[in-house]
């Protein structure tokens, strides 16, 4: 997996490549998708003809992407960290590794 975040990448590397990505929406939510070609599908959410939900919520800014060998590793990584919290994704967008594991763990509360 090659993770790079929106200022780390180039055009040229942008091709037809399985790709998992986060974007930010206009209201701070974020929206997990995985595409073949990052550019086209940013340009989509961007234009209102990716999902309905970023439709409804442009502008959308690109703030994580990971490339991948194939499709099937990318739609695992996008459906893994769907299901993450927002403070997780906030993690892997900064990059600190170190935080993910931390917020990895359940916080169980003991019954009285």
């Amino acid at each position: 997996m090659d993770n790079r975040h929106a200022g780390q990448r180039t055009t040229a590397t942008l091709t037809v490549m399985p790709w998992t990505y986060i974007l930010q929406c206009a209201d701070g939510s974020y929206y997990v998708g995985s595409t073949n070609d990052l550019d086209a599908r940013v340009h989509q959410h961007q234009n209102g003809i990716g999902a309905s939900y970023t439709k409804r919520r442009r502008p959308v800014e690109l703030v994580y992407a990971a490339e991948f060998d194939t499709v099937v590793e990318a739609y695992a990584w996008e459906k893994r960290v769907q299901g993450w919290s927002r403070a997780k994704r906030e993690a892997l967008i900064r990059g600190d590794y170190e935080a993910l594991h931390g917020l990895a763990k359940k916080r169980w509360r003991r019954r009285k």
